[in-house]
């Protein structure tokens, strides 16, 4: 959060620690965006627009984490994946179990970017949750062939706009049934459920997704 200097075998300072924001209480059926109502199944995006996905979840509300995501992507801090992938075994273990899954698929970068980047930070955590549910990465089979705008500089509309034909399914054999897309943040779900999209119209059955962090708006 901070990035002073740690006391060995911490992740996060005691100052720090209050800091990330889980989301908790009622949470959309479909995306797990936190829900005011406890009569609700669904948060008001989801209830406007179908998602390609079945389910997915998130372990801390964005704007708590903001600051520790940006320099996990643009600040080179890719040693922050330890700390989300920790978290999220530690609170999200028993939802992401059930979703059964066979493969996790980190939401590729465009090769411009991540030239720019030097790494994935979604490949980098869906690698170290791997560790952790022992299960197997797959960066081989999804693509991404269209240069996107950078989403929150974006409307609710442009991103919907902006995610279309942005990824390819790639032939590579294997058949999965039960897939986990990892990314860094849900906003509007434009990234996730094109990624989704992408996939189901290539033949696969059930797409889950898991974030560090979720918005809070539609």
């Amino acid at each position: 959060m901070c990035d002073e200097i740690l006391d060995k075998g911490k992740l996060i300072c005691d100052k720090c620690i209050r800091i990330p924001r889980r989301v908790t209480g009622e949470r959309c059926f479909k995306c797990s965006k936190h829900l005011d109502s406890p009569y609700a199944e669904y948060c008001p995006d989801c209830e406007k627009h179908k998602k390609s996905f079945l389910r997915g979840i998130a372990l801390y509300e964005y704007d708590s984490v903001k600051d520790s995501i940006n320099s996990f992507k643009n600040n080179g801090r890719p040693e922050y994946a330890v700390f989300y992938a920790d978290g999220i075994d530690r609170y999200l273990s028993d939802i992401i179990k059930s979703f059964h899954a066979d493969v996790l698929v980190p939401i590729p970068l465009h090769p411009t970017k991540f030239k720019k980047r030097g790494y994935n930070q979604s490949e980098l955590l869906a690698n170290e949750l791997s560790k952790r549910f022992d299960i197997p990465v797959d960066t081989h089979l999804l693509e991404r062939t269209k240069k996107t705008k950078e989403q929150k500089k974006l409307t609710g509309n442009e991103r919907l706009k902006n995610t279309v034909g942005a990824f390819h399914m790639l032939p590579n054999g294997v058949k999965y049934n039960n897939i986990i897309l990892v990314d860094d943040v849900y906003t509007t779900g434009a990234t996730l459920d094109e990624a989704s999209r992408t996939l189901i119209s290539g033949g696969l059955k059930n797409v889950f997704f898991v974030t560090v962090a979720i918005g809070s708006g539609s």
